[in-house]
């Protein structure tokens, strides 16, 4: 049976994403609106890393070559985690190559920014910052080569997430606990706040609440044969008295790769986590749903999952089924039986950590206050240097309109240059007439010369 690549990467990574199940048709009814569906949940799976979608987009350009696809086909799990089918990317086609280099330099430049970001955020001077140096804390990529996408680039990617996702599920209950300890803090606030009339009754209403959500069917325990012939019955719309673990098994690999991944397993559990939550009531947490979600498929992984790869195969899932846990377990204890996940040394510790916080955010908003006050002023001196500027320009263009009258020289227009008007051209030309003028006057009065070949008298 050909396994789908994407997945096949993916969920040999141990990705970890909440997916609901699929209504599985008994009909044969509309199947391709099913294939749908499944793609849609397979599209919107999210791994959690920071490098989510660099990891995403390489395996979806790897899939376009026909040679890559047809060895990942093939390849099983230790090939891909050892770094054995990372070699065959010498041998992809050049214009693949070409979109990974890409890829790559597009997320070099992205960690380049969350660098950069975070060395702003604390105030960092960052003008000889050395990229090669820091980017060499991200171990997804080679930091040496930051330009071309290499077999090495390919190895660490599956390599760093293989080992990031291993710690994925202890993440998530630390991620659980501060959710808990911050809910448990703020009830605590909200009751200091009340006077003690209100805050008796408040705290009456909390109990009941409490005591309510409490009230729920028998859970059955995740992976046994009870917990499974509900599944058989009212999922899949068959018979209890006809389960067939094999059977079961097949149509539950919604994907065909012949194993049960951590999403198929997981939506085995929402007959179960029906009982409990129901996003309508108030007194239900969808937080502690997911919670108890992950705390099943991690009861079904410990006892069934033999070989530790993070996926059921049909052998060991009809195993599991031999055991006399299977048929016989214990009752199943959900959060509400179980211990807080919190100590009160713990919670008074994270309430600590919350008031500290709480005094940094308070003076990084005191000291925003006071930047931009001290803009504000500078905004105004600015403005204030503006209008004198202004006004000491306007000053100078009048007192050298004033010199230039006085001196009798045409007045300035506004960009400096001469006016000429027409009664100061007038003077200029009666001016220059007046010299023409006292010349001809001056030939007119001289002498007259005496006539030539006149008689002389004696």
């Amino acid at each position: 049976m050909n396994l789908n690549p994407r997945w096949l990467l993916l969920l040999l990574l141990s990705i970890s994403a909440e997916v609901w199940s699929v209504p599985i048709d008994r009909n044969g009814g509309n199947q391709e609106a099913q294939h749908v569906e499944e793609e849609k949940q397979e599209e919107n799976v999210d791994t959690g890393l920071y490098y989510d979608r660099y990891l995403r987009e390489v395996i979806e350009v790897l899939e376009t070559d026909p040679h890559f696809r047809e060895k990942l086909q093939t390849a099983n799990t230790e090939d891909i985690k050892n770094g054995r089918l990372s070699k065959e990317l010498d041998l992809v086609g050049h214009h693949v190559r070409t979109r990974l280099d890409e890829l790559k330099r597009q997320e070099v430049s992205r960690l380049r920014m969350l660098l950069k970001a975070k060395l702003d955020s604390t105030n960092t001077q960052s003008l000889q910052m050395d990229h090669a140096s820091l980017l060499k804390q991200f171990e997804h990529l080679d930091p040496h080569n930051q330009n071309t996408f290499e077999a090495k680039d390919l190895e660490l990617l599956i390599s760093t997430a293989t080992k990031d996702l291993e710690n994925y599920d202890a993440e998530r209950h630390e991620e659980f606990k501060r959710y808990e300890m911050l809910k448990e803090h703020e009830r605590r606030e909200y009751l200091k706040g009340l006077d003690q009339e209100k805050r008796e009754k408040e705290e009456k209403r909390m109990k009941e609440l409490k005591e309510k959500h409490r009230q729920h069917p028998r859970v059955n325990v995740p992976g046994s044969v009870a917990q499974l012939r509900e599944v058989w019955e009212e999922t899949d719309g068959l018979d209890p008295q006809e389960f067939n673990p094999k059977t079961f098994f097949k149509l539950h690999d919604t994907n065909e790769d012949g194993v049960l991944d951590e999403q198929e397993l997981e939506a085995l559990f929402t007959k179960e986590l029906e009982k409990v939550y129901d996003p309508k009531n108030e007194e239900d947490d969808m937080m502690e749903m997911e919670e108890e979600r992950l705390r099943m498929r991690e009861h079904v992984m410990k006892n069934v999952d033999t070989n530790k790869d993070r996926l059921v195969s049909l052998e060991e899932f009809l195993k599991s089924t031999e055991k006399k846990e299977f048929n016989n377990p214990k009752e199943w204890e959900t959060l509400d039986d179980t211990k807080p996940v919190y100590t009160e040394a713990e919670l008074q510790r994270f309430e600590v950590e919350l008031r500290d916080k709480e005094e940094e955010l308070k003076r990084r908003a005191e000291t925003l206050r006071q930047e931009q006050e001290l803009l504000k002023e500078r905004g105004k001196a600015l403005e204030a240097q503006r209008r004198e500027y202004q006004q000491a320009v306007l000053e100078m263009s009048q007192r050298q309109k004033e010199q230039q009258a006085a001196g009798g020289q045409p007045p300035a227009g506004p960009n400096g240059e001469l006016q000429f008007h027409q009664n100061t051209q007038t003077l200029e030309d009666q001016e220059a007439k007046a010299p023409a003028e006292q010349e001809a006057d001056g030939q007119n009065n001289l002498p007259a010369e005496p006539p030539q070949n006149l008689p002389i008298h004696t």
